[in-house]
């Protein structure tokens, strides 16, 4: 299985459904360059066209994608969505780096007791993550 990068699940994301025709089974082995792994509440359909939207990030944060699986959860379903585009998986790469920032700096702040500059967390989740992050193949 390619790897998807996890998404944080206390920034919450939309999956929407595009209006775009479904991708026959045999496409979509060699589709991904790279996808994201987020949690739904609803369960899709391997092949289903969707967006994926970070409502916390504003109207530009939506990354049009495919259902690459969903696997049932205790609670919900865990979702591999496949970006088939560079620009877009390049572009939901950085919005997931941000997204891995900001819930370093939520989880640092309740260790600490107190707020932190995001530019020092920035730094200091970049020292400690990015080369690993980095790494996840999209391939």
């Amino acid at each position: 299985m390619r790897q998807f990068l996890r998404h944080p699940s206390d920034m919450p994301v939309e999956l929407v459904l595009r209006k775009h025709a479904f991708l026959p089974r045999q496409r979509l082995h060699n589709i991904s360059l790279g996808g994201v792994a987020c949690n739904s509440s609803k369960g899709f359909r391997r092949g289903t066209a969707v967006e994926l939207r970070i409502p916390l990030l504003g109207e530009q944060a939506r990354y049009p994608g495919v259902v690459a699986w969903c696997r049932k959860q205790s609670d919900d379903y865990l979702v591999g969505i496949a970006f088939i585009d560079e620009d877009t998986l390049f572009r939901a790469r950085m919005v997931e780096q941000v997204c891995q920032i900001e819930h370093y700096r939520h989880q640092r702040e309740q260790e600490l007791g107190e707020q932190l500059p995001v530019e020092a967390i920035a730094h200091e989740w970049i020292a400690q993550h990015a080369a690993a992050f980095s790494n996840v193949s999209p391939n």
